[in-house]
């Protein structure tokens, strides 16, 4: 049994398949990024599951691609939990999640250049130079970057509530909506685990509400300082194709796509989750 994982920091999605490339079950588990979570968190989450407990000893390979694995210490981190969990794998790939965004949207096979983007609970560009992926700048997580990810617009509406800067009648909705007393909010930041998932919630009310002119605002905001601080760092960003995964990428589209025209942009393909293109790259390059 071959399992291809692609998790973000909110929810991880697993897809088990055969030998032979046939589906055997899919399954959902909470997030699990390495930087943010410890090994017991990590661990628990996944034997908590179901299927995944279940099946553990059958699995003899595991590609998975997740946030937080951009540097060697979390990728050896989730790759003891899986080596202690899956006992049978004989082979277990870990790579950050721009390598199943890339594989979900471009031809790696053509060789095809591409800004690669994941707009989700965090945020992150990669440049695919038709060989290897190119990052020109190193995220330094949920606090000082993610432009225009779940947690970075949950956090400006945290901020201008407190402040009195959202018109009154979306703070009203918004207080109504969700409990932003100080003492819950500060627990959830500073006492629970993944603060950033927590501020990504916001997100959702930002898009139920999009069409008020306060979030078209903050949306615009967004996206053009993630357009303006990762896009044009590679000087070639207008000549080739920009893709773009995730959720926010998603629920956003029609925002971002009136902005890509609007800096000259190529757009490429919007994918709420690369899952799927993911496995049938699975399918076409490791499963034969």
């Amino acid at each position: 049994m071959i399992l291809v994982v692609d998790s973000g920091s909110t929810k991880t999605d697993w897809i088990a398949l055969s030998d032979e490339g046939t589906m055997l079950f899919q399954t959902q588990t909470l997030g699990l990024n390495p930087q943010v979570l410890s090994q017991e968190i990590l661990t628990e989450r996944i034997v908590n599951n179901f299927e995944l407990y279940k099946h553990r000893n059958e699995v003899s390979r595991l590609y998975f691609y997740g946030a937080g694995c951009g540097v060697e210490k979390p990728r050896k981190l989730i790759k003891e939990v899986f080596e202690e969990f899956f006992k049978e794998a004989q082979e277990i790939i870990i790579k950050e999640d721009t390598y199943a965004a890339l594989y979900a949207t471009t031809d790696t096979e053509q060789r095809e250049k591409a800004i690669v983007c994941i707009l989700g609970t965090g945020s992150n560009c990669s440049y695919y130079n038709g060989n290897e992926i190119e990052q020109k700048v190193i995220s330094l997580g949920y606090i000082l970057m993610d432009d225009a990810s779940g947690n970075y617009f949950g956090r400006q509406l945290l901020r201008d509530y407190k402040f009195n800067n959202i018109p009154e009648d979306l703070s009203t909705k918004f207080g109504n909506t969700y409990d932003l007393s100080s003492e819950n909010i500060k627990n959830h930041l500073y006492k629970n685990p993944n603060p950033n998932t927590y501020l990504a919630t916001f997100a959702r009310f930002l898009i139920e509400n999009k069409d008020h002119s306060y979030c078209q605002t903050l949306i615009k905001k967004g996206l053009s300082l993630f357009i303006e601080n990762q896009i044009f760092q590679f000087p070639n960003a207008k000549e080739v194709p920009v893709h773009f995964v995730g959720s926010i990428a998603f629920y956003l589209k029609k925002e971002l796509t009136t902005l890509l025209d609007q800096y000259g942009l190529i757009e490429g393909k919007i994918l709420k989750r690369p899952i799927d293109g993911l496995v049938l790259h699975h399918k076409d390059h490791i499963l034969y």
